[in-house]
């Protein structure tokens, strides 16, 4: 019998037809042919065959198979089948209980108004149980956290409520022993409990360790064992899990003596007793984020509550969050996006949470989009396979029925970015109201806390395609039109408040804009280390910097992610790490030792990486390699929990290796994308050859370039100081102000042309004419920047600088000669009598040119303006004439005395005068608020020609 996939099975009446198990296998294999299971598996099909081991479904396959079910039976299986199923039998049993098809609610509406906050925010909170005991003194009734339901309104947890059944629960776990600073391993699944044992073990002392719960519970002791690792790392002493776990008990007593109990939140909760609230100070761990769960060392990430609320801060900073928000999420709460991003932001801003589990979001995704319609969600996250998922599984009804458009921020995080997948997205929703300046591709590491960089508020997403061989060859991002040429990137937004980026070579050097290299970061969200593991600590940290282990660029202040250097998985939002996998699979009868490459591979069809299994065996009779492919599976979900996309079975001598026998499980990627596994001996030999000379001609290419950039770097440096010592000779002794400032235009242009480095100049127009006065300001990139404003201004000029540059014997020495103003930062009446000084020079007849950001950082974007510059052109009614430099910092950064070769762009815009932007009707002598305007015209004026973001917000 052919049956359409698709099809419902009903009879006339409309009632649903309980299959008998030929008409379920007969589905099955149809069904399983649509989702390309291999033929010899599904011709073996029987209700006892395992959905995981023998067909290898991984968690996404699996969904997607059972919702095909569905709606080919016409039924609504409840949602724990989607974890637990295992067989055809199971399933058939689950279909005969299940009900008709029942479809959303989707005509419940909720009032904004019923979900926002007090708009306002614990400013003052060191902890996170500052924030809790500070919304139960201000709002205690107010929801906090609801529940997404499919026909309803959902449970709330308010913030008493919150408080009161953590306290509950804090009270059981002294009871039970725990001690201040002892972990307890939190492993529940989304709902109500988990956020009442999260806060009673905070309230309780302990440090709260997160890890994802088992997908079924019969494999909750493999589950439990495979985290024991995590476990003895943390020093764990309780375990708050669901009630089933209790049975493991007597397993993990061998290998964990410090663990004296397993309980659960119902059972551990003592409702009438206060309990003892240990003295808890910004500084101490808030939690533990494990980054790996299966690995032979496993890194627990340790977050202070410091790190935690200055992420929160600057996030909230970044996207204007405040009570008003609503924050839809289906995320798991072990994840740092979820608890974190999701959870305790939405805590700190007074913000609605709507929660609902993975699962419900798997089974039928359209929940996600109709929890955003229903509660007018205006901020949401979600790996990249979930927008893919979305596209796939919501039907076009559903995508015209929805309403998206309350939407301001819907993050893009926790796994490589698809471009093609957000271009897709942004498309396919268009009809639901889905405004494009929404979607946000972010990135963040559990090392951060969760967030590091965030786009723009009104910013639509930004594409970069590059030229892909001069990017494989030189790793330099160079612009391309050429479609059949490109390699595509998403631009992953700007360093948080505080927070900086760098991109940097082997040796640690930074690289100029555009140039692809090791990602790291600091600010004060970053952690302190892993711990309980020194090892890992040292190779986060490269001095002050943490490494990110990602490859990146950097342009126009954007980051832009290309790749990992670990060979870290990141599958359907999970990580997972391939050493022990490959490990368990060399020790199967029939494959090779030690001759087996587990590698991640792009699915541009799930928005998510396939985890491929590259195995060397002898065995050449299918009957053999079924058996491989089933052992392997099995052996992949008893460690990973979650079987391999694709098993390839491949003759000896396929599986690369180093000299030092290592696994390359890059360059087996690499011949596995490439078609070229499996093919005869002396062609694939041949084309690993080639494939090997193209991997060593890019490295030599790029050690080329690092020997190149030394031995620039020192040159620059040869021809520096004597001009420099020369150019401080000449201006200090020379009698003339006109001959001082020639001596330093003279050495100046030499170096440029000496050093290789280019200038141009634009809007040349816009300056004053000799004997006109303005007010010059320009952006500060550089220590160069005032050796190249004297090169390309042809117009006498006095600079105002700092007050402590005057105290110093070679810089003040010189810029005293040069006619400079210093002014006072610090003190603040001699500041004021310093902005008068400036302002009566400026009336005296003498432009002067001034850096109103101040200073500079190695952090690119136009940082703040100080008033002095505008609030003088306006006294003095002078224009102000923006200048606008470009080029300096990658030449050579702040904090870095390492050169490099760059092209420098200086541009001068039309002057601004006061009177352009003084209100109608204002009095003439309303300084202040004029001056306010003049700032904002004149950053408009240069935002746009300095090609970096805007630090001002």
């Amino acid at each position: 019998m052919a049956i359409d996939p698709d099809s419902k099975q009903s009879n006339s009446s409309g009632s649903v037809n309980p299959p008998n198990g030929a008409e379920l296998l007969d589905a099955i294999q149809h069904l399983g042919t649509a989702l390309k299971i291999k033929p010899l598996q599904l011709e073996a099909l029987s209700l006892e065959t395992s959905f995981d081991k023998d067909l290898g479904l991984d968690s996404l396959s699996r969904v997607e198979f059972l919702a095909r079910i569905e709606r080919h039976f016409d039924v609504s299986l409840v949602q724990q089948v989607f974890a637990e199923v295992d067989t055809p039998g199971d399933l058939l049993l689950e279909i005969s209980r299940a009900k008709s098809t029942t479809d959303l609610d989707t005509t419940i509406e909720i009032d904004p108004s019923d979900l926002s906050g007090k708009g306002s925010t614990p400013h003052h909170a060191d902890t996170l149980l500052d924030i809790l005991d500070w919304h139960v003194d201000s709002h205690p009734d107010q929801p906090h956290i609801r529940f997404f339901e499919d026909n309803g309104e959902g449970e709330i947890i308010t913030y008493r409520e919150l408080k009161h059944q953590a306290s509950a629960i804090a009270c059981g776990l002294q009871q039970k022993g725990l001690k201040p600073g002892q972990a307890v391993t939190l492993m529940l699944p989304t709902g109500k409990s988990y956020f009442f044992s999260f806060f009673g073990i905070l309230i309780a002392g302990g440090i709260p360790v997160p890890i994802y719960p088992p997908a079924r519970i019969n494999q909750i002791e493999d589950h439990l064992l495979r985290h024991k690792r995590i476990l003895a790392n943390c020093g764990a002493v309780i375990l708050i899990t669901v009630p089933d776990a209790k049975q493991v008990a007597r397993l993990l007593q061998p290998h964990l003596p410090e663990m004296h109990t397993i309980t659960t939140p119902e059972v551990v909760s003592t409702i009438g007793s206060s309990p003892l609230r240990p003295k808890i100070n910004a500084d101490q761990i808030a939690f533990l984020q494990y980054t790996s769960g299966s690995t032979g060392t496993p890194k627990g990430v340790a977050l202070s509550h410091a790190n935690l609320l200055a992420n929160i801060r600057a996030m909230g900073a970044q996207l204007d969050v405040d009570s008003n928000d609503v924050f839809i999420s289906w995320l798991p709460l072990y994840h740092d996006m979820g608890l974190i991003g999701a959870w305790l932001g939405s805590l700190y801003f007074s913000a609605t949470v709507v929660i609902m589990s993975p699962l419900e979001f798997l089974s039928k995704p359209e929940r996600w989009l109709w929890a955003i319609h229903r509660y007018k969600g205006t901020l949401t996250a979600a790996p990249n396979f979930a927008y893919e998922l979305c596209m796939k599984r919501v039907d076009a009804e559903t995508v015209n029925r929805i309403d998206l458009s309350s939407l301001r921020s819907m993050f893009n995080g926790a796994e490589p970015v698809n471009p093609e997948t957000i271009e897709k997205f942004m498309d396919h929703f268009q009809v639901s109201g889905l405004k494009p300046t929404a979607i946000k591709p972010v990135y963040g590491l559990a090392e951060c806390s969760v967030g590091l960089t965030f786009p723009g508020i009104n910013r639509t997403p930004l594409f970069d395609n590059i030229d892909r061989q001069t990017f494989m060859d030189k790793g330099i991002a160079v612009a391309s039109n050429e479609v059949e040429k490109i390699i595509r990137f998403v631009a992953c937004g700007v360093p948080l408040v505080d927070h900086e980026i760098r991109v940097v070579d082997d040796t640690d050097r930074e690289l100029p804009d555009r140039y692809q290299g090791r990602l790291q970061f600091r600010g004060p969200s970053a952690t302190a280390g892993y711990y309980q593991n020194p090892e890992q600590t040292a190779q986060l940290y490269s001095g002050s910097w943490l490494n990110t282990g990602d490859l990146a660029y950097i342009a126009d202040g954007e980051l832009y992610l290309t790749g990992r250097i670990k060979d870290l998985i990141i599958h359907a939002g999970r990580n997972i790490y391939p050493q022990e996998l490959e490990s368990a699979v060399s020790d199967i009868s029939g494959i090779r030792k030690g001759c087996v490459a587990v590698f991640g591979s792009t699915d541009n069809e799930k928005g998510t990486e396939r985890l491929v299994v590259l195995a060397e065996t002898r065995e050449t009779q299918p009957v053999e390699q079924d058996r491989l492919r089933g052992e392997i599976n099995s052996a992949s979900i008893a460690l990973i929990g979650t079987p391999p996309d694709e098993i390839v079975l491949a003759p000896p001598r396929s599986v690369l290796k180093t000299s030092s026998g290592k696994i390359r499980r890059s360059a087996c990627r690499e011949i596995y994308q490439n078609n070229l596994i499996g093919k005869k001996s002396k062609a694939l030999g041949w084309q690993i050859l080639r494939l090997v000379g193209s991997a060593i001609i890019p490295q030599m290419r790029r050690s080329l370039v690092t020997l190149k950039a030394y031995l620039y770097a020192i040159y620059a440096w040869l021809m520096f100081l004597p001009l420099a010592a020369l150019t401080w000779i000449g201006v200090v002794f020379t009698p003339v102000a006109n001959w001082r400032r020639s001596v330093i235009r003279s050495t100046v242009k030499a170096f440029a042309l000496l050093t290789g480095n280019s200038v141009e100049v634009h809007g040349l127009e816009n300056l004053p004419d000799d004997g006109q006065t303005r007010i010059i300001i320009s952006n500060h990139c550089s220590y160069l920047d005032s050796a190249i404003l004297l090169l390309t201004l042809p117009v006498q000029f006095s600079f105002v600088a700092k007050g402590e540059l005057s105290g110093q014997f070679v810089a003040g020495t010189m810029l005293g000669r040069m006619d400079t103003v210093f002014v006072e930062r610090f003190e603040r009446l001699k500041g004021v009598a310093d902005a008068d000084k400036v302002t009566t020079t400026a009336r005296l007849g003498k432009t002067l040119l001034i850096f109103p950001e101040g200073t500079f950082t190695r952090v690119p974007g136009l940082l703040p303006f100080y008033m002095g510059a505008f609030k003088t052109a306006v006294e003095a009614d002078l224009a102000i004439v923006p200048v606008i430099i470009r080029g300096t910092r990658s030449i050579l950064r702040p904090d870095t005395w390492f050169p490099r070769r760059g092209k420098i762009h200086v541009t001068i815009t039309a002057p601004i005068y006061p009177d352009d932007v003084r209100a109608t009707g204002e009095h003439s002598e309303d300084h202040w608020n004029t001056a306010q305007r003049l700032k904002e015209a004149s950053r408009e004026a240069m935002l746009p020609h300095t090609h970096e973001p805007d630090l001002s917000r």
